[in-house]
């Protein structure tokens, strides 16, 4: 059963949230917040297993809270995970929720069972973004500027030579079990290596460690124009599978089906 705490300042939309989410077996509405501080707070009395940050929190409001809730520790488990709804407009703001911590990122005319998949996804581990952001928030990762205090601490060179395999896999959207079966590994030595991988370059989530990769050199956006391509498709696609509306930095072969609520 995956617990929700759910945060937004209207009364409408966190109604509408809990009416969605709780008509899925598997999801549980623990809490609601109507600010970014009244979400801190229940967190530390609820413990979910992850935030639902709705669009209504005002986006320097959504940031703060994700850095907060980054900083707290429940015994026996990390941070909670944070999947975050948006109305803002542009890559800017979503490059700041994902620097600041969270876990998914996803823009408040998402489908209904899409945000469903996103919280499955992240309760899991893993992390969400919507695949017409990814290449916009690829170049805001290697032209924009990079505030010192939310830049991963670590160094490429701190990474050893297969970790560094490891991560560039990573960054190409593959999921562990694939990134085993190109490295001949097994896929609980690469779990290991990707944990390694987001100690040394402090890294709270598997979406960060892509940043970095992308951020260090390691790996470079593929060079792609409007003629390259028909009218209409994605600027960038994040995997090899066929792609779903959400692209998802997954330890699954395959992302969740919005049917299936068992977190992994």
């Amino acid at each position: 059963m995956i617990t929700v705490l759910i945060a937004d300042p209207h009364a409408l939309h966190r109604l509408s949230l809990r009416t969605l989410l709780t008509s899925h077996p598997g999801l549980t509405v623990v809490g609601e917040a109507d600010s970014g501080a009244e979400t801190a707070r229940l967190h530390d009395v609820l413990r979910p297993q992850v935030v639902l940050l709705g669009s209504g929190l005002p986006a320097p409001e959504v940031i703060t809270t994700v850095r907060r809730l980054r900083l707290t520790r429940v015994v026996d488990s990390g941070p909670p995970r944070v999947l975050v709804l948006s109305s803002a407009h542009g890559e800017e703001h979503a490059y700041d929720v994902l620097r600041a911590g969270a876990d998914g990122y996803l823009p408040a005319t998402v489908a209904p069972d899409e945000v469903i998949s996103a919280l499955s996804t992240v309760a899991a581990g893993d992390a969400v973004v919507p695949p017409g952001l990814a290449r916009a928030l690829i170049h805001a990762v290697r032209c924009g500027p990079r505030p010192e205090a939310l830049e991963p601490k670590g160094r490429l060179e701190d990474l050893t030579e297969r970790e560094r395999d490891v991560l560039a896999a990573v960054a190409a959207g593959h999921s562990n079990t694939e990134i085993a079966a190109q490295l001949c590994i097994a896929p609980t030595t690469v779990k290991s290596h990707v944990s390694s991988i987001l100690t040394k370059i402090g890294a709270r989530a598997r979406v960060q460690a892509v940043i970095f990769a992308y951020e260090s050199g390691l790996v470079r956006p593929p060079r792609t124009t409007s003629a390259d391509r028909p009218s209409g498709s994605t600027p960038h696609r994040m995997t090899h599978r066929e792609e779903p509306t959400c692209a998802y930095f997954s330890s699954r072969t395959t992302p969740p089906s919005p049917t299936r609520w068992n977190a992994a």
